[in-house]
């Protein structure tokens, strides 16, 4: 079966225990999966772990000999935790036909203000909040990769609104690296938007500030 092995990656990196994931393939065949993991749960366990998310989401077989993991205690890890950028609000600006959506990130006691400009619309204003965030993300950390908005959306549970964000950036070979987040809506959707693209974003923000 194919699949996109980056998903597979970041599928991996929400199981128990793991930090962080990189899948290699050969064509549709994946020939090496390294794992960092606590070391709260037996590595044997976390290999057992990867090999059935892959079959159960993707049904994709991995053999375990191709699995390695390295296990880093939550001390050793302590030392190299990434502060994340908080949100301070989110201000809205119309002027006509246009408006002006301004997003408000703190880190370290700075703050830092992103903007995007579009149409006056009802069905503009969560993108147009969502560029927004990444503009405010990209002047907050110097180190962040070239990123774009790719889609964001309401979506419902049950009875709640939750809002999900798709962010897109290059990866080797021209291909398409994407990650999803998502915030629940407490009433308000730009807010929570702006959670989603963070949440989207946080790995990927972590692992620039480490490296």
């Amino acid at each position: 079966m194919a699949f996109n092995h980056r998903e597979l990656e970041e599928s991996i990196t929400h199981l128990d225990s793991v930090d962080a994931a990189r899948v290699v393939t050969d064509g549709p065949r994946v020939t090496e999966v390294h794992v960092i993991a606590a070391p709260d749960k037996p590595a044997k366990q976390v290999v057992r772990d990867v090999q059935s998310l892959a079959m159960a989401r993707f049904g994709a077989s991995i053999d375990r000999r191709v699995i390695s993991v390295v296990q880093i205690s939550p001390t050793e890890l302590i030392g190299r935790a990434s502060p994340r950028p908080a949100l301070v609000g989110v201000r809205e600006e119309p002027n006509g036909t246009r408006t002006t959506l301004k997003v408000t990130l703190r880190l370290d006691d700075e703050d830092r203000t992103g903007t995007a400009i579009g149409p006056a619309v009802a069905s503009t204003r969560l993108r147009l909040i969502g560029e927004a965030t990444i503009d405010a993300v990209e002047q907050t950390i110097d180190t962040v990769p070239p990123i774009a908005l790719d889609a964001v959306t309401i979506a419902h549970v049950g009875s709640r609104n939750v809002i999900v964000a798709i962010v897109v950036s290059a990866g080797s070979g021209g291909s398409e690296h994407l990650t999803v987040g998502s915030a629940i809506s407490t009433g308000d959707d730009g807010e929570a938007t702006v959670r989603a693209v963070l949440d989207a974003l946080n790995r990927r923000i972590e692992r620039r500030i480490e490296a």
